[in-house]
């Protein structure tokens, strides 16, 4: 796919430039009228991912909001898959879209089930009729059916609401969901369990600002409880002065500016809110935007707690006095502006005040922002700001949505000094009434464009980069997190680290990030990283290694610019695995993989259709028959995976087609043990599991000293990769072999 990709981009950049000539004067981003559906209506939000996982963008569209109930849009790219014209869009809400009518302001695609495809999340309010939202959930992936196509799970997704440890009172629970009056809800791994948890937020009835935001942790499963470490449940809607507050350290307090943990405010007329981590400990703070307060941070604690969750309202210390005025603060972002490593905001209508005028603030690399400039021109009643380059110079300039009037560009100059681009330059006249704009390639050329959500039965807008140059600046990676020393042993190493790039957040996580792991200067072996959002991601590295591990993440942007860091070692003491790996498709003798799916190293399993580069066994522990305890693990599976620990007594130098893997492990086949993988991982022996040597002899295998058994995990991947057989549902792990002692 990805040289399909490389050739197309190679065709469209030189159609380009037989088309415009070289014309300096050519707008750069002019509308285009023919390549989306006419849709009208009141569209809120628009969102990018890649529903059918074929490589193009497509596009869901939250409508209705304070007009009344109304069916969601989804838009499917024609592109790869279909066999028609990359970033051509068709209407398929009533084929793949649950048909349902509600208030929606705001639609998001996250993977929340972990099974390699994009779900949705709808953010509704009930400001005219009661409503909760609503859980969509792709039916690829573990779910086994037709990707793309999405079924209302609500219900089944929330654990509790309502019961003991929710703060939601019984007599807001409204068809498996709660009342609430959500305007944008985001998603972030919040406790580095390597799943994606909720924030909820809400502006309150009449955008009253009293009902609070809620966080919502993921079972990994996508099975979502609320985070209440208080255990106080409000007696209705609205959270009071002095309650507990909810998920945050202290209690309720309205525009506190403590920052110790003695109050907070959790409930405001929030818009919008956003996940980064602003002091460079690798956990994720929430901005939470306000409309009429000012906006507030709220710093996550998990490092200072020692591994336990915890937030505080830190708005006092981390802002200047003055960053917010008046009423009107409909969004804010979080992004590298200045190039220095570090996440810094952008404020629309901050000081509002004084004429609806934007602000970025710059941080100082701890958390503190400051160096509070206006950008000239934009006042106005702006609605939405995104991120994205729109002359790929390699920094993040600013598309500004306005409500009622003129969209404006403003360009970076890459210090994150900002400057108004005339009307007409970049974009088009516009007199729409615009709530939410979304940038993204979506036409696979290598410039991003943009897509327009309007309002008041407007046509949506698609403006269409005509620039003829590629995006060549790669991703940065500034920050890696330092493993610690340790002995080793079953636990994965978590490692976790920050990218930057030209494009905003929600670009930047669909990503391809990998870290590469060397154990005393030996061969390299590449382990997939998950996105954690927030321009994060997440790797576990074996902890069965023993010795002195080098590692280094890279990451590979959509046009395929790859980003290094800096490298560093951590040491792994105690004896050496008890497992000897071997079985490296097409290496040694042994065969390729079946569907054009290599392994992307040594000691890895072959590919699977979640691209991580294959699966891979580990073992650890003591290999003793008098004290056994081996412990399988593995990583890099589909993340949901139905997964079989195998024994076998023999082996095969060449190994056997396997689905869409290649098998080793030969002789009298023992299934030890079933279990169904997390993040792409499972454990076994776990829990009330017999030792490895007794489930051994429980199936008519009883082991004794010196003899050597062969073992690896085989895993279900329902969808068949290129070359292999529909009935290829299923892939494999490199073989490892255990000689057992007394």
């Amino acid at each position: 796919m990805a040289s399909n990709l490389q050739i197309w981009k190679s065709s469209a950049a030189l159609l380009g430039l037989l088309a415009l000539g070289g014309s300096a004067s050519a707008q750069q981003l002019p509308r285009n009228t023919t390549d989306i559906p006419n849709n009208t209506g009141y569209t809120e939000n628009v969102d990018f991912a890649d529903i059918d996982l074929d490589g193009d963008w497509d596009a869901a569209l939250a409508e209705g909001g304070d007009n009344g109930n109304d069916q969601n849009n989804l838009w499917r790219n024609n592109g790869f898959a279909q066999g028609g014209t990359v970033g051509v869009f068709t209407d398929v809400t009533a084929a793949q879209f649950p048909a349902q009518v509600d208030q929606s302001r705001d639609i998001e695609f996250v993977d929340f089930d972990s099974d390699g495809d994009h779900d949705i999340y709808v953010s509704n309010t009930s400001q005219l009729s009661n409503q909760g939202n609503k859980w969509w959930t792709n039916m690829g992936g573990a779910q086994g059916g037709t990707t793309g196509f999405y079924q209302d799970q609500t219900a089944a997704r929330w654990v509790g609401l309502g019961a003991a440890g929710s703060s939601i009172a019984p007599s807001q629970l409204i068809a498996g969901s709660f009342i609430d009056f959500s305007c944008d809800c985001d998603f972030g791994d919040m406790d580095n369990d390597g799943d994606l948890d909720l924030a909820h937020s809400s502006y309150g009835g009449a955008f009253g600002g009293n009902v609070p935001t809620r966080l919502f942790l993921n079972n990994g499963a996508g099975l979502f409880t609320e985070f209440n470490p208080s255990g106080f449940q409000l007696t209705g809607q609205t959270i009071a002065a002095g309650n507990p507050g909810l998920w945050c350290q202290g209690t309720q307090s309205a525009n506190t500016t403590n920052a110790t943990g003695t109050n907070c405010d959790i409930a405001s007329s929030a818009l919008d809110l956003d996940y980064g981590d602003i002091d460079g400990d690798f956990d994720l703070d929430i901005l939470h935007g306000a409309r009429q307060e000012v906006p507030r941070m709220f710093q996550n604690r998990f490092a200072e707690g020692g591994g336990v969750l915890a937030y505080r309202d830190v708005s006092g210390s981390a802002f200047p006095a003055g960053y917010s005025t008046g009423n009107g603060h409909y969004e804010q972002e979080m992004g590298d502006q200045d190039g220095d490593g570090d996440i810094d905001i952008y404020g629309l209508n901050w000081l509002a005040a004084f004429g609806f005028d934007d602000i970025v603030l710059k941080n100082n690399g701890s958390g503190v922002f400051g160096s509070q400039a206006t950008l000239s021109g934009s006042s106005a009643d702006d609605n939405e700001g995104d991120y994205f380059d729109y002359n790929n110079d390699g920094d993040l300039d600013l598309f500004i949505a306005n409500f009622s009037g003129q969209e404006k560009v403003y360009s970076n100059n890459g210090t994150g000094a900002y400057s108004l681009v005339a009307t007409g330059t970049a974009i088009p006249s516009d007199s729409t009434t615009t709530l939410d704009a979304d940038c993204a390639d979506v036409d696979n050329d290598g410039d991003v464009d943009v897509f327009v959500a309007n309002d008041a039965n407007q046509n949506e807008w698609y403006l269409k980069n005509s620039t003829t140059s590629n995006d060549t600046f790669a991703p940065t990676i500034p920050r890696l997190e330092q493993a610690p020393n340790r002995t080793a042993g079953a636990s994965p190493t978590v490692v976790r680290f920050w990218s930057g790039d030209n494009q905003p957040y929600y670009v930047i996580a669909y990503y391809t990030a990998r870290v590469d792991v060397s154990v005393n200067g030996g061969p390299v072996t590449s382990y997939s990283a998950k996105t954690q959002w927030g321009q994060q991601f997440r790797v576990e590295i074996p902890g069965a290694l023993v010795g002195t591990i080098t590692y280094q993440a890279f990451v590979t942007d959509r046009d395929g610019n790859t980003g290094s860091s800096a490298v560093k070692t951590y040491t792994a003491t105690g004896s050496a695995g008890p497992m000897t790996s071997y079985c490296s498709p097409g290496l040694a003798g042994v065969l390729a993989c079946p569907c054009a799916n290599p392994a992307s190293g040594a000691n890895k399993g072959c590919d699977n259709s979640s691209s991580t580069g294959g699966a891979v066994l580990n073992a650890a522990g003591n290999a003793s028959l008098l004290s056994d305890t081996v412990v399988f693990t593995t990583t890099g599976e589909k993340p949901t995976a139905t997964s079989i620990v195998l024994q076998g007594t023999a082996t095969s130098a060449t190994g056997v087609v396997f689905g869409q893997g290649i098998r080793c492990v030969a002789g009298s086949l023992k299934r030890l043990y079933v279990k169904n993988a997390s993040g792409g991982s499972i454990t076994a022996p776990a829990g009330a599991d017999l030792s490895v040597s007794a489930r051994s002899s429980a199936l008519g295998d009883p082991l004794s000293a010196g003899l050597t058994r062969y073992y690896a995990v085989y895993y279900r991947d329902p969808i068949v990769l290129g070359g292999c057989a529909a009935a290829s549902t299923f892939n494999i792990t490199q073989s490892g072999s255990i000689v057992w002692s007394n």
